[in-house]
């Protein structure tokens, strides 16, 4: 993911993260309290500073009672377009009997298999779609001339 797209994302779950908090109306000392974070890693991640962890943001989801989904999606997590595996995809971040370089590892591991299959479907594709007319380059020099060579 570009460092830019990354900036861009923390920034957008920050202001997002603080629009649910205020409509939630707590503090930020209450929802660190409630998620179990401390309260300036929570305002470094509402200022965009930080990337909290998928684990971090299920916590603070369930804090504030919102989907973790969302805060997946904002984060950079999930992709809004990937509807075939988000379940998969939520399924590995929600495992707790996993690390988050494990969590990582195995997300990487099966967008890089979706992302084979994908190129291996566009390959079948090619290969069964009917071909052109193809003309025969000798046909073109022939093509409406008599024996001799004349029209």
């Amino acid at each position: 993911m570009a460092k830019g797209k990354v900036g861009q994302a923390v920034g957008s779950l920050g202001d997002y993260l603080k629009e649910q908090r205020v409509s939630a109306r707590l503090s930020l000392r209450q929802l660190a309290a409630q998620a179990g974070v401390s309260n300036p890693y929570l305002s470094q991640i509402e200022r965009g500073l930080r990337k909290p962890s998928a684990e971090v943001l299920q916590q603070i989801a369930k804090a504030l009672r919102i989907s973790a989904e969302q805060l997946y999606i904002r984060a950079g997590i999930l992709s809004p377009d990937d509807g075939v595996g988000r379940s998969v995809e939520l399924a590995i971040l929600g495992d707790a009997g996993l690390t988050e370089r494990q969590k990582q590892s195995l997300l990487d591991v099966y967008a890089s298999f979706l992302a084979l299959n994908a190129a291996e479907d566009v390959a079948k594709a090619q290969e069964t779609a009917p071909k052109s007319a193809e003309i025969d380059p000798e046909d073109l020099t022939t093509e409406g001339k008599s024996a001799n060579g004349q029209v």
